[in-house]
């Protein structure tokens, strides 16, 4: 019978520490080389006899210790944690468990322990659902937020759809435009169009292959929809195979996937990449100018630019946002480290909620957040008429905007005192998760964090943050 290999290398790391000793000391004391002992630490050689008996004579350790089974444990228990529903698509192969467990043992416990704060928050969320009369609530993400987290994972930039746009774009050249080409792109697949007094912007039959488009829609608007239904029939086998890759839960959140990724083709059609990263350098990222050039909204070139994230052909990483009159965020995208609320409103003193009270107008805003990185945020009002008289107007702003770094890149950016760190406004992601201690604008608590009530005294805020 093979006697089985010793590999230790966590063990002998922390008897090192336990002595204080480096490892050329180590090694010595051992009997063995300096690159030898490395080996041994990382695991690349087993343990040998030599320095199983220089530890018992040398240090009176009790050789046992070495091969107590703490790695088979810790083991055991990621598998089982990795066999839990969430983490099912997973699929971590064994050799990557068990070197996680021999060589960063820390780490596998710190896993260990994250599972089993979330295990225990599931069960008081079950516990409380059950209490509410809510028991067929489940851990699950809604469709909206799981198509959402996969356009943020993405980096809101999905290179073959992409690349296909850009394609498509480059051709239409010859044949008198983008829109002329969506058009003869269409009736290229047997589809009719016309234009009418419908309520929505964009209807399609598939029966009579009948595209209506809505008369009261700007142009912008109308060529954007041709160019989604242009995805939607033109470009389906990319749009099924990219979704295929997302492995999205539900049918639902699927079908809202679709419907994004055929945004993103039309308006990744309408700005091609590499001629629209070109003029927004040139133009070092004037909206208006952008617009103007390309024949899309306001909204659409900010949005764009927030997608520039081509690798090896990167733009300035910005992040953009698109909020309500009421806060709420209906759009939300950063390949900043500036992260956005996934509940609820984004934080008051934002310039992006002044940009309702000055419409027609772009606000500057220099900011900071709790983590100490500094911004450069731009906002406006992008308020959009129903078409004619009586219709409801849709009110909504939009912030732009990119670490401080980034900001000589921005028209927008010049004459601001960025050197000045009282110009920089404190700003937060939302009151729940914010740190600041002194915020006049606080909403509610910051959770996990004790509040002193004083009952003779008041300030800006009914409590003070511990």
């Amino acid at each position: 019978m093979v006697a089985q290999k010793l590999y230790a290398g966590a063990k002998l790391r922390e008897m090192r520490g336990r002595f204080s000793l480096t490892q050329k000391e180590f090694a010595g004391k051992l009997g063995v080389s300096l690159p030898y002992l490395n080996q041994m630490e990382n695991n690349n050689r087993p343990v040998s006899t030599t320095v199983l008996l220089a530890l018992a004579q040398e240090f009176g350790i009790d050789v046992t210790e070495l091969s107590s089974g703490d790695s088979e444990r810790l083991v055991s228990d990621i598998r089982e944690a990795l066999a839990d529903p969430i983490l099912a698509d997973a699929e971590v192969p064994l050799a990557d468990i068990r070197m996680s467990a021999s060589n960063a043992p820390a780490f596998a416990r710190a896993f260990l322990r994250l599972h089993h704060a979330y295990r225990q928050t599931h069960e008081r969320l079950a516990s409380l659902d059950e209490a509410l009369g809510r028991d067929d609530v489940k851990m699950q993400p809604s469709p909206w937020d799981e198509v959402r987290d996969f356009f943020h994972y993405c980096d809101n930039y999905i290179d073959a759809v992409d690349r296909a746009a850009e394609r498509f774009a480059v051709k239409s050249a010859d044949q008198g435009g983008i829109q002329a080409a969506a058009l003869q792109a269409l009736d290229n697949l047997g589809v009719t169009i016309v234009v009418g007094d419908s309520a929505a912007m964009r209807r399609y039959d598939p029966a009579s292959k009948t595209l209506e488009l809505s008369q009261f829609a700007t142009p912008e608007t109308r060529s954007f929809q041709l160019l989604l239904q242009v995805a939607l029939l033109q470009q389906n086998a990319l749009l099924e195979a990219t979704l295929d890759l997302a492995r999205f839960q539900s049918n639902a959140a699927r079908q809202i996937a679709k419907i994004g990724l055929a945004n993103y083709f039309a308006g990744a059609a309408i700005m091609p990449y590499g001629a629209f990263l070109a003029a927004a350098q040139l133009h070092r990222h004037d909206l208006e100018i952008l617009a103007m050039q390309f024949g899309a909204s306001i909204e659409q070139v900010a949005h764009r630019l927030s997608t520039l994230q081509r690798p090896g052909h990167k733009g300035v990483p910005f992040f953009f946002v698109r909020v309500d009159q009421a806060g709420t965020i209906t759009k939300r995208h950063s390949a900043t480290r500036l992260q956005f609320a996934r509940f609820g409103g984004a934080c008051p003193l934002w310039n992006v909620h002044r940009a309702f009270e000055t419409p027609g107008r772009f606000l500057r805003q220099l900011a900071e957040t709790p983590d100490g990185v500094r911004y450069f945020s731009l906002a406006c009002d992008i308020s959009k008429s129903g078409g004619h008289y009586g219709a409801p107007v849709r009110r909504y702003a939009i912030a732009l905007g990119c670490e401080i770094k980034h900001a000589d890149q921005l028209v927008y950016a010049d004459n601001l005192d960025a050197n000045n760190a009282a110009a920089f406004e404190p700003i937060g992601i939302s009151c729940r998760i914010c740190e600041r201690r002194d915020c006049h604008q606080r909403s509610v608590p910051p959770l996990e964090r004790k509040l002193t009530i004083r009952e003779n005294e008041r300030g800006v805020l009914p409590y003070e943050v511990s």
